[in-house]
C-alpha cells in the first residue's frame, strides 16, 4: 500500500516544527499532529545563538523573529561559584559569534512557537491541531507504519506513513514504544516558577541577559521577556520538597527572600495574576535519557528522547538541533541511497554527543559552587562524592543502544574530567573587577565543546551549504551533505564539493 505521508510528526513545538519543515522543504509529504490549539503556554524562554541564527535561518523565519521584537540577549549573567559578585559570559567572546550573530533572544514561547508552526504550514506541512495521538501502527515485522489519533471532533483516525517522529516532549505517550527512559540521580530537581512585572534589569548592555543566581536551597532563573515582564523560577532538590508544598505563592515568595540578589531585583515588582502568566507552576526538571532513540520506522527527538537541567538555556537548542539531525536522516532515507539504520544511527550518535557535552558542562558547573555546607550543593558535589548512579548515567549518555562506546569511561569519569572542571572553575573564580565585565569562558574546553556544534549550524545557515564539517564525528560515520539537508559518506561529500 502507498503511504499517505512520507512523515508524520507528533508535536508542534520548536522541535516538531523544525523537523517537519526541513523535510517538507525537500518536497516530501508531511503531516504534523498537535494535541493543543496554538497559541499555548510553554516554559523555556531563553534561547542560544545557534537556534536564532542557525536553525531559524534555515527555516526562513529570521525576518519574522526580528519583527516580533523579542528581548535581545547577549549572554548570561551568573551569581555562581566562589565569586560574591555576579559575572557575565558574552557570546561575542567567540570569533564564530561575531556581529549580529553574537546575540540570541529571550522569547515568549506562545509567540515564538506560533511563528515556527505557521512557517511549517507555509512550507508545505499539513498541520492538524487538537489531535491527540494514542499509539503507533506497526506491520507484521514490527516496523512503525503510522499512528492512531483522535481528531479535533473526537473521532478516532489512523494515518499511514513511511516514518513517524515523536516530538511531543517530556510527557510523550510514545517514548515507551522505542525504549526505556532513565533518570539521572544527579540532576533530579523540581522547579517552581511564575511571572512578574516591574522587576529590575541588569545594567546595559546586559539588560536582556538571563540572570542565574545560586543560593543555599538551589538556584533561580530570572529571564527578562520584555522591558516589563520577567520569568522567575527556582530550582530545588526533591529533598527540599517541604519548601514548595502547600501554597505555591507563599513558597515562591519565601524562596525569593532566601536569595538576596533575586529579592533585590524583585523589590518593586508585582506578580502577574491573570492570563496565561498568572499561574504559579511546578515542573519536574529531572534530567533523563532514553536507552534508544529510534526503532525501524520511528525516532524520538527533543525532550521525548532526553532532557538536561536548564541552567545553560540548552532546551530549545537541543530540541531544534535534534530536529535538524532527524530531518537529515529522514531526507536521506527517503532518497533511498543510504540504509535507514545507518542514517538513524548517525542521528542518535550525534544527538547523544551534544547531550553529553551539556551534561559534562553542567556537572562541572554544579561542582564549582563554593557553599558545600548546604544540602543542595553538597548533594551536587562530584569531585568528593562519586555516585554509581552518576557513573551509569554517564555511560548511558555516551552509548546506550546506539552501539557506540561511551564517550567517557564511567568508572573514571571524575578522574578524566577533573582537570576540565578545575579549568572552568578557575575562569569563573577570577575577581570581578568591573560590574558586568565579560568572563571569557571559551578558554575552557568544556565551553568550547558546548558551542562547537552551534557555531557549525550558524556557518551552514549563513553560507547556505555545509562548508565547515568534512570529517565524521565517529569512525565509519557520515557527514552533512553539501546542501546540509542530507547525510553523505565523507568521500561523497568531498566529491560533491569538488
Amino acid at each position: 500500500m502507498k503511504n499517505e505521508y512520507d512523515l508524520v510528526v507528533v508535536g508542534g513545538g520548536p522541535c516538531g516544527s523544525t523537523v517537519s519543515t526541513l523535510v517538507a522543504m525537500q518536497g516530501h509529504r508531511v503531516l504534523l499532529l498537535e494535541k493543543e490549539e496554538f497559541p499555548r503556554y510553554q516554559i523555556g524562554e531563553s534561547l542560544l545563538p545557534a537556534t536564532v541564527h542557525g536553525i531559524c535561518r534555515l527555516l526562513g523565519v529570521t525576518e519574522e523573529l526580528e519583527k516580533a521584537a523579542f528581548m535581545i540577549k547577549r549572554g548570561g549573567t551568573f551569581r555562581w561559584g566562589a565569586n560574591p559578585e555576579p559575572w557575565t559570559f558574552s557570546f561575542s567572546i567567540s570569533p564564530k559569534f561575531s556581529g549580529g550573530s553574537s546575540t540570541a533572544y529571550q522569547v515568549e514561547r506562545m509567540k515564538f512557537d506560533q511563528i515556527l508552526l505557521d512557517n511549517a504550514r507555509r512550507k508545505g506541512v499539513e498541520v492538524r491541531e487538537q489531535c491527540s495521538v494514542l499509539d503507533v501502527l506497526t506491520d507484521a515485522d514490527d516496523r512503525v507504519t503510522g499512528v492512531r489519533y483522535v481528531d479535533a471532533h473526537g473521532v478516532q483516525q489512523e494515518v499511514s506513513s513511511a516514518y513517524v517522529v515523536d516530538a511531543s516532549g517530556n510527557n510523550s505517550r510514545l517514548q515507551t514504544k522505542v525504549g526505556k527512559r532513565h533518570y539521572s540521580e544527579y540532576f533530579r530537581n523540581l522547579a517552581l516558577f511564575g511571572y512578574f512585572t516591574g522587576g529590575k534589569r541588569l545594567a546595559p548592555p546586559n539588560q536582556g541577559n538571563i540572570l542565574a543566581a545560586a543560593f543555599d536551597s538551589g538556584w533561580f532563573w530570572y529571564i527578562p521577556l520584555t522591558d516589563d515582564l520577567t520569568s522567575v523560577g527556582v530550582v530545588v532538590l526533591p529533598e527540599a520538597l517541604e519548601k514548595v508544598q502547600g501554597d505555591r505563592e507563599k513558597a515562591l515568595l519565601g524562596l525569593i527572600e532566601e536569595c538576596p540578589l533575586i529579592a533585590e531585583y524583585l523589590a518593586d515588582a508585582r506578580r502577574v495574576r491573570t492570563g496565561p502568566y498568572g499561574e504559579i507552576r511546578v515542573r519536574k526538571d529531572y534530567s533523563y535519557i532514553q536507552d534508544r532513540f529510534w526503532r525501524p520506522g520511528m525516532m524520538l527527538v527533543g525532550d521525548a528522547a532526553c532532557f538536561i537541567d536548564p541552567v545553560f538555556s540548552s532546551g530549545v537548542h537541543l530540541a531544534t538541533y535534534s530536529g535538524l539531525l532527524a530531518a537529515r536522516s529522514i531526507n536521506t532515507a527517503l532518497r533511498g541511497d543510504t540504509d535507514e539504520a545507518v542514517c538513524f544511527d548517525e542521528f542518535e550518535a550525534r544527538y547523544r554527543r551534544e547531550y553529553a557535552n551539556f551534561h559534562d558542562f553542567l556537572v562541572a558547573f554544579y561542582d564549582m559552587h563554593d557553599n558545600e555546607d548546604s544540602y543542595f550543593w553538597k548533594a551536587k558535589k562530584v569531585t568528593n562524592n562519586v555516585a554509581t548512579e552518576l557513573e551509569s548515567f554517564v555511560e548511558l549518555v555516551g552509548g546506550g543502544a546506539s552501539r557506540e562506546d561511551a564517550l567517557v569511561a564511567p568508572e573514571s569519569y571524575v578522574e578524566k574530567k577533573a582537570p576540565a572542571f578545575r579549568e572552568l572553575a578557575g575562569l569563573v573564580e577570577q575577581p570581578v573587577l568591573v560590574e558586568g565585565e565579560d568572563r571569557d569562558l571559551l578558554q575552557s574546553e568544556l565551553v568550547k565543546s558546548v558551542v562547537k556544534t552551534g557555531s557549525r549550524i550558524q556557518i551552514q545557515a549563513a553560507m547556505g551549504e555545509n562548508a565547515d564539517e568534512h570529517l565524521p564525528v565517529r569512525e565509519g560515520g557520515l557527514v552533512p551533505s553539501t546542501d546540509g539537508m542530507h547525510w553523505s559518506l565523507p568521500s561523497r561529500h568531498l566529491a560533491e564539493r569538488n
